[in-house]
Protein backbone atom coordinates (compact mmCIF):
# COMPACT_ATOMS: atom_id res chain seq x y z
CA UNK A 1 0.00 0.00 0.00
CA UNK A 2 2.86 2.31 0.87
CA UNK A 3 4.39 1.58 -2.55
CA UNK A 4 1.12 2.47 -4.33
CA UNK A 5 0.89 5.79 -2.49
CA UNK A 6 4.46 6.63 -3.36
CA UNK A 7 3.87 5.78 -7.04
CA UNK A 8 0.66 7.81 -7.05
CA UNK A 9 2.48 10.79 -5.48
CA UNK A 10 5.23 10.61 -8.11
CA UNK A 11 2.68 10.47 -10.94
CA UNK A 12 0.75 13.38 -9.36
CA UNK A 13 3.94 15.46 -9.33
CA UNK A 14 5.22 14.53 -12.80
CA UNK A 15 1.93 14.62 -14.73
CA UNK A 16 1.30 18.40 -14.41
CA UNK A 17 4.86 19.12 -15.58
CA UNK A 18 3.98 17.70 -18.99
CA UNK A 19 1.36 20.42 -19.40
CA UNK A 20 3.88 23.22 -18.89
CA UNK A 21 4.93 24.98 -22.07
CA UNK A 22 8.08 27.02 -22.41
CA UNK A 23 8.36 29.19 -25.50
CA UNK A 24 11.68 30.10 -26.99
CA UNK A 25 12.31 33.84 -26.89
CA UNK A 26 11.97 35.55 -30.24
CA UNK A 27 15.02 37.58 -31.12
CA UNK A 28 14.15 41.25 -31.57
CA UNK A 29 16.22 43.28 -33.94
CA UNK A 30 16.40 47.00 -33.45
CA UNK A 31 15.54 49.24 -36.35
CA UNK A 32 18.70 50.64 -37.87
CA UNK A 33 19.52 54.08 -36.55
CA UNK A 34 19.62 56.92 -39.04
CA UNK A 35 22.96 58.57 -39.64
CA UNK A 36 23.42 62.27 -38.97
CA UNK A 37 23.43 62.90 -42.72
CA UNK A 38 20.18 60.97 -43.17
CA UNK A 39 18.54 62.98 -40.36
CA UNK A 40 19.67 66.22 -41.97
CA UNK A 41 18.46 65.11 -45.42
CA UNK A 42 15.05 64.16 -44.02
CA UNK A 43 14.66 67.49 -42.17
CA UNK A 44 15.88 69.41 -45.23
CA UNK A 45 13.33 67.74 -47.50
CA UNK A 46 10.54 68.26 -44.95
CA UNK A 47 11.36 71.96 -44.49
CA UNK A 48 11.45 72.64 -48.24
CA UNK A 49 8.34 70.54 -48.78
CA UNK A 50 6.47 72.38 -46.03
CA UNK A 51 7.17 75.69 -47.74
CA UNK A 52 6.03 74.25 -51.05
CA UNK A 53 2.86 72.90 -49.37
CA UNK A 54 1.94 76.42 -48.28
CA UNK A 55 2.55 77.97 -51.69
CA UNK A 56 5.85 79.72 -51.01
CA UNK A 57 8.17 80.44 -53.92
CA UNK A 58 11.57 79.07 -52.84
CA UNK A 59 14.19 81.75 -53.48
CA UNK A 60 17.24 80.43 -51.60
CA UNK A 61 18.43 76.90 -50.88
CA UNK A 62 21.89 76.92 -49.31
CA UNK A 63 22.40 73.40 -48.04
CA UNK A 64 25.91 74.12 -46.73
CA UNK A 65 24.61 76.95 -44.57
CA UNK A 66 21.43 75.04 -43.75
CA UNK A 67 19.11 77.80 -45.01
CA UNK A 68 15.95 77.62 -47.11
CA UNK A 69 14.07 80.83 -47.85
CA UNK A 70 10.72 81.26 -49.54
CA UNK A 71 8.38 84.14 -50.30
CA UNK A 72 4.65 84.61 -50.66
CA UNK A 73 2.54 87.78 -50.65
CA UNK A 74 5.39 89.93 -49.36
CA UNK A 75 6.20 87.54 -46.51
CA UNK A 76 9.59 85.84 -46.35
CA UNK A 77 9.86 82.60 -44.38
CA UNK A 78 13.31 81.25 -43.56
CA UNK A 79 14.09 77.76 -42.34
CA UNK A 80 17.44 77.31 -40.62
CA UNK A 81 18.70 73.77 -40.05
CA UNK A 82 21.47 73.09 -37.56
CA UNK A 83 23.04 69.77 -36.65
CA UNK A 84 23.51 69.60 -32.88
CA UNK A 85 26.33 67.90 -30.97
CA UNK A 86 24.13 64.89 -30.14
CA UNK A 87 23.46 64.26 -33.85
CA UNK A 88 19.92 65.63 -33.87
CA UNK A 89 18.82 68.32 -36.30
CA UNK A 90 17.20 71.53 -35.07
CA UNK A 91 14.94 73.41 -37.49
CA UNK A 92 13.86 77.00 -36.86
CA UNK A 93 11.33 78.94 -38.92
CA UNK A 94 11.37 82.75 -38.99
CA UNK A 95 9.17 85.20 -40.86
CA UNK A 96 9.59 88.81 -41.87
CA UNK A 97 7.94 91.29 -44.18
CA UNK A 98 4.22 92.01 -44.50
CA UNK A 99 3.18 89.35 -41.98
CA UNK A 100 -0.09 91.23 -41.34
CA UNK A 101 -1.36 90.05 -44.76
CA UNK A 102 -1.21 86.41 -43.63
CA UNK A 103 -0.27 86.20 -39.93
CA UNK A 104 -0.76 82.43 -39.69
CA UNK A 105 1.48 81.52 -42.65
CA UNK A 106 4.48 80.65 -40.47
CA UNK A 107 2.28 78.43 -38.27
CA UNK A 108 0.95 76.59 -41.32
CA UNK A 109 4.50 76.05 -42.61
CA UNK A 110 5.53 74.71 -39.20
CA UNK A 111 2.48 72.41 -39.10
CA UNK A 112 3.28 71.13 -42.61
CA UNK A 113 6.83 70.44 -41.48
CA UNK A 114 5.59 68.48 -38.47
CA UNK A 115 3.25 66.40 -40.67
CA UNK A 116 6.05 65.63 -43.10
CA UNK A 117 8.23 64.55 -40.16
CA UNK A 118 5.45 62.25 -38.88
CA UNK A 119 4.65 64.24 -35.76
Amino acid sequence: MNRKLRLLAIVAIILPLGACVVYEPIPVTMAPQMTVQQRFDRAWAAAGGAMYDQGLNITVQDRGAGVIRGERSGITISATLETLADGSVQVKFNSRGATSTDPSLINRVSDSYDRRMGR
